[in-house]
C-alpha cells in the first residue's frame, strides 16, 4: 500500500502550530524545520540537570548548575569592555554574575538583600568563580529546589528562535501530533541485536522521551545516548540515510555523461614533460579516474590525500583525458591564491601539449573575463580553472564534461549544484573531487557511500617527516624568535600563522599586524612580509610572489595560506595559539613546509591554559604526520558535523545519530535496508522524508 505524507503529519505546516507566524516559520526554515514532523524530530542534542541546586562553597569551574545566593552588591564596571556585576553569597562561599549586555531595567532589578537562582556555567575569573550571562530569577524572599522538576532538554537552534519557543511549539506538536506518527520499520527486517531494542519502546515513546525526559531519568545515560529510546531511533535514522545514499546512487546510474578517452600520444607528452615520475599511489588512482571517465555513467569519484601526496597532477590527468575528447572541463577551488597556483601549474603542464587554460576569478579584469566566457560559451576553450567565480550565471558553457572540485569540503552544497547544472540538457558532467583532509573509513561507509573514493596513501620520494614541537609561548617565545633569526640565516625561510589579523577584545590571540610589527623591530636585517584575507587580490599576490621568490625571509600570515602555497625552501612554521585551531587545520598549515628535501619543523605556540581537547589536538600533532590517523582522531574529537563542513548552509547533520559513537551498528544497517527495501518498499520515501526532509538533496549532491 502505498502511503501519503499527508496521513502522516509531514505536511502539515509548522504555522498551525501557536506562536509561529510566517516570520517565525521563516527563522525555523534556516534549520529544515517546515512541518509538525519536522518539529517531533528536531531532536535535543543535550540535556541540562536543573533540577540540583550546588552550594557556592562547592562549584567547581566548567560546572553548569543551579546556585542560589542573596546580593550583595550590584555596579556597572568600566574597563576594556562595560559590565554588570553582581556579587551573591549564601554563607558557604560567594559567586560573580557578569553581563556584558544589559539594560537599565536589569540593573536597578539586582537590589542589595535580594535572592537569586540563577543556572549557568562556572567559570574561573579574575577575582574568583562567576557566571555570564546565565538564566536568573530575583525574589524577595530565599527560593527553594532548581529551576526544573526533570533534565531540562536543549534543541540545536538558530538566529532568532529561543529554547523557550522549542519548548512551547514541541510542547504542542507532542500533544497533537505524536499519537498520529506512523512506524515505518518492519522489526522482523531487523537484526536479533536491534529487535529487543525496537520491541522495548514504540516510535511515540522514544520520541517523547528524548522531548520530555521523565522525573529522575539518568543525566549520563541521556547525554551518552544509550537509553533505549536513543538505540531505537539512532537505527531509524542511520537507515534513513542509507536509503537516500543507495537512491542517490541509483538515481545517477540512470543519468547520462560523456564518454571521455584517453589520447595515448597526448597523455605520454604530458607525464614526459612532468619533470618527475608519478609514485605507485598517484599511478593507481590515475588508472581508476581514467576507467570511470570512460564510462557513459556520471563518475562521482573522491580523490583524497595527504598534504603535499600530489593530487594536483591526478586532476591535471583527468583533464587532459576530457579535454582530448573534446569536451569541457573547469577545476574550481576555494580560495583565489589556490586556484591561481593550480592555474599557474596547470598551464605549464598543458602548454607542453597544447591545450590553452582559462582563467576566471573575481579579480579577473573585465576585458579578460568577458574573453574568456565568451570562448567557454562558443566551445572554443576547452580547459578553465579559477574560483567561485566559474559558477556565475553570466558563465555558460556549451559541452562541461568533467568537473574538479578542489578542497570539496570548503565549498557550500548549493555551489557544487550550480556547476553540475552548467551542463547540456539529457547529460550531467563526470565529478571528481580532491580533499586534503582524509575521510575517516567510518565517515566512508556512511556520509560518501554514493562515492567512489581514492585514495594517494604515498608521498613523493625525498620527502622528509616535519618534526612537531609543542612549546608554550609565555616562557618560550623569545627561544622561538631566535629560532626563526637562525633558519633564515641559514638561507632558509619560515612562516609565523596568526589566527586573527587585528586586535581583539574578545579572544586573546597574537593579532598578525601586530606580530608583523613585533618580529620586524626584534629581527632586524631580515625581510619580513604580512598577508591576510583582507588584504587586495593584487596586494596578496605580490606579497605571496615575493616569498615564493625568496625576496620574503619570514612571512606572517593568518591561516589564507592553509592551502595551496608551495614553496620548497621553507623549512620552518611558527603556528600561534595552536591550541585554538582544529587537527585538521593545524595538520594543513603544517602541510606548507616539508615540501623540498630539507628538514623541516613545525612549532606549535600555545596559551594557558589548555582544555582537554586542546590537549589532545596538540599531542595528537606532536606524535604523528598520517593525515589519516589524525582525521581518526579529529572525527573521534569534534565528531562529524565539523569534520565534513556540515555548518555550510544546506548541509546535513544527524538529529540523533553519532558515526563515532555508533559505528558499531553501520555493518547492520546494509543488511536490514535490503530486507526493508524488500518486504516494504513502500515505507523508503516517507522514512527518508522524516529524517532528512529538505534536506536531501544537499546529502546527494
Amino acid at each position: 500500500m502505498k502511503i501519503k505524507p499527508s496521513s502522516i503529519v509531514s505536511e502539515e505546516l509548522v504555522t498551525s502550530l501557536s506562536g509561529v507566524g510566517p516570520q517565525m516559520a521563516l527563522k525555523l526554515a534556516k534549520v529544515h524545520v517546515h512541518t509538525v514532523q519536522d518539529v517531533l524530530f528536531h531532536l535535543p542534542h543535550r540535556y541540562e540537570d536543573r533540577t540540583t541546586v550546588t552550594d557556592l562553597g562547592a562549584l567547581l569551574p566548567n560546572l553548569s548548575t543551579v546556585v542560589i545566593g542573596q546580593i550583595d552588591l550590584c555596579q556597572v564596571v568600566f574597563g576594556r569592555r562595560r559590565s554588570l556585576v553582581v556579587r551573591i553569597s549564601d554563607g558557604t562561599g560567594a559567586l560573580t554574575i557578569r553581563m556584558f549586555y544589559f539594560n537599565r531595567s536589569q540593573e536597578k532589578s539586582f537590589q542589595r538583600g535580594l535572592w537569586v537562582k540563577c543556572f549557568g556555567e562556572v567559570r574561573l575569573g579574575a577575582k574568583g568563580y562567576e557566571m555570564i550571562h546565565p538564566e536568573y530569577r530575583v525574589s524577595k524572599n530565599e527560593p527553594k529546589g532548581g529551576l526544573d522538576t526533570s533534565l531540562t532538554p536543549v534543541y540545536p537552534t538558530t538566529e532568532g528562535v529561543s529554547q523557550a519557543l522549542w519548548r512551547k511549539i514541541t510542547d504542542q506538536a507532542l500533544q497533537t501530533h505524536l499519537p498520529r506518527l506512523q512506524e515505518f520499520v518492519d522489526v522482523d527486517c531487523l537484526p536479533q541485536e536491534m529487535q529487543g531494542v525496537y520491541q522495548s519502546a514504540s516510535l511515540q515513546q522514544a520520541i517523547k522521551a528524548l522531548h520530555r525526559p521523565s522525573l529522575g531519568v539518568d543525566l549520563a545515560n541521556m547525554q551518552q545516548a544509550t537509553s533505549s529510546a536513543h538505540q531505537r531511533l539512532i537505527m531509524e535514522e542511520l537507515l534513513a540515510h542509507h536509503f537516500s545514499l543507495r537512491k542517490s546512487r541509483d538515481a545517477r546510474e540512470q543519468e547520462l555523461a560523456p564518454v571521455l578517452i584517453v589520447d595515448d600520444s597526448t597523455n605520454n607528452t604530458f607525464l614526459n614533460n612532468l619533470g618527475f615520475t608519478l609514485t605507485r599511489a598517484q599511478t593507481r588512482v590515475s588508472a581508476e579516474v581514467e576507467a570511470d571517465l570512460a564510462q557513459s555513467t556520471p563518475t562521482m569519484r573522491l580523490v583524497q590525500g595527504d598534504v603535499g601526496s600530489g593530487k594536483t597532477v591526478v586532476a591535471a590527468a583527468a583533464m587532459l583525458q576530457a579535454a582530448s575528447s573534446g569536451v569541457q572541463c573547469v577545476l574550481m577551488a576555494p580560495t583565489e591564491l589556490l586556484a591561481e597556483q593550480h592555474f599557474k601549474t596547470i598551464s605549464g603542464w598543458f602548454n607542453a601539449v597544447g591545450f590553452e587554460v582559462g582563467w576566471l576569478a573575481s579579480k579577473t579584469p573585465a576585458k579578460q573575463k568577458r574573453d574568456t566566457m565568451e570562448r567557454l560559451a562558443n566551445g572554443e576553450l576547452l580547459v578553465a580553472v579559477g574560483t567561485h567565480a566559474v559558477i556565475q550565471d553570466a558563465v555558460n558553457y556549451k559541452h562541461l564534461g568533467l568537473v574538479v572540485i578542489d578542497e570539496q569540503h570548503r565549498f557550500g552544497v548549493e555551489q557544487r549544484l550550480a556547476l553540475r547544472a552548467k551542463t547540456p540538457t539529457g547529460q550531467v558532467p563526470h565529478q571528481l573531487l580532491m580533499t586534503a583532509t582524509p575521510i575517516p573509513r567510518t565517515l566512508a561507509m556512511t556520509f560518501y557511500a554514493d562515492l567512489d573514493v581514492s585514495s594517494i596513501d604515498e608521498l613523493p620520494p625525498g620527502r622528509k617527516v616535519v618534526e612537531t614541537v609543542v612549546i608554550p609561548a609565555e616562557t618560550k617565545r623569545g627561544e622561538v624568535i631566535q629560532r626563526v633569526m637562525a633558519a633564515c640565516q641559514a638561507g632558509r625561510q619560515v612562516y609565523w600563522v596568526c589566527p586573527l589579523i587585528d586586535e581583539s577584545e574578545a579572544l586573546e590571540a597574537q593579532a598578525a599586524t601586530d606580530t608583523e610589527q613585533e618580529l620586524k623591530d626584534t629581527l632586524l636585517g631580515l625581510r619580513v612580509g604580512l598577508v591576510h584575507g583582507r588584504l587586495k587580490s593584487k596586494e596578496k599576490e605580490t606579497v605571496m610572489n615575493e616569498f615564493r621568490n625568496g625576496d620574503i625571509d619570514l612571512l606572517v600570515a593568518t591561516t589564507v595560506i592553509e592551502v595551496g602555497v608551495d614553496v620548497p625552501n621553507a623549512s620552518l612554521m611558527i603556528i600561534e595559539n595552536a591550541e585554538r585551531m582544529g587537527l585538521a587545520q593545524l595538520h594543513q598549515l603544517r602541510g606548507r613546509v616539508g615540501r623540498g628535501s630539507e628538514q623541516s619543523f613545525c612549532i606549535l605556540l600555545y596559551q594557558m591554559p589548555l582544555s582537554q581537547h586542546a590537549k589532545l589536538r596538540l599531542k595528537t600533532l606532536r606524535e604523528t604526520n598520517d593525515g589519516f590517523v589524525i582525521a581518526e582522531k579529529d572525527l573521534e574529537i569534534r565528531g562529524a558535523g565539523e569534520l565534513l563542513g556540515t555548518r555550510q548552509t544546506g548541509s546535513i547533520t544527524f538529529k540523533v545519530a553519532d558515526l563515532v559513537r555508533d559505528q558499531h551498528l553501520l555493518p547492520l544497517i546494509e543488511a536490514s535496508a535490503s530486507k526493508l527495501a524488500i518486504k516494504t518498499p513502500q515505507f523508503i520515501e516517507p522514512l527518508i522524508d522524516r529524517w532528512i526532509g529538505s534536506k536531501e538533496e544537499y546529502v546527494n549532491a
